[in-house]
């Protein structure tokens, strides 16, 4: 059980259960831990094969091309990594996201949304350090509307895109990186 939720090798299931006293749940999270460290770890390593997906959706009225690169064309020709990938694109098309991740937010737009949010806060009254957070919050929000890695994944809306590509590199055990996406929506 506690494999088939996790995605995990036998014997780290079982080492995980044994640390945890037999308790799935806090297994659970000692893997999810462990494969966000293994995953860390990779995040140096180039990436330089990988896929590049296309995804019609409704009639042809949405289209997604998407580059997802990986370490080897081996990982590449995986059917784990090729589901990841045609998920993400799936993602893409139902979500909409504008950029792959906060880095990618021109600084411009970030400054204008952050000028905007403090002068609704402002305006409504709010003293300093509290518009302050109020900022934070909303700038927040808009990450993860228009961020791909900040959304959550729209087949389960408690896992985070970047978590689940997480997931994804501490079971297949390469670095995974969006490289870029394109979403067309027909007549726009």
């Amino acid at each position: 059980m506690l494999r088939e939720q996790t995605g995990a090798g036998m014997m780290d299931a079982k080492v995980a259960l044994a640390e945890s006293g037999g308790d799935v749940a806090a297994a659970v999270e000692l893997l999810r831990r462990k494969g966000a460290l293994k995953a860390s770890k990779k995040s140096d390593r180039q990436a330089r094969q990988g896929l590049v997906e296309s995804y019609i959706h409704g009639d042809g009225r949405i289209g997604v091309l998407l580059e997802v690169n990986c370490e080897t064309d081996f990982v590449a020709k995986t059917a784990e990594f090729k589901a990841l990938v045609h998920d993400l694109a799936l993602h893409i098309a139902a979500q909409a996201p504008l950029y792959v991740s906060r880095e990618a937010v021109p600084a411009e737009i970030v400054e204008k949304e952050r000028a905007m949010y403090a002068e609704e806060a402002v305006s409504g009254g709010k003293p300093g350090n509290i518009a302050e957070k109020i900022v934070a919050g909303k700038l927040e929000k808009f990450y993860e509307q228009v961020c791909l890695l900040d959304q959550p994944f729209v087949k389960d809306e408690d896992l985070i895109i970047n978590d689940l590509i997480t997931q994804s590199i501490a079971k297949i055990g390469e670095n995974i990186q969006v490289r870029r996406f394109v979403r067309y929506v027909l007549g726009e």
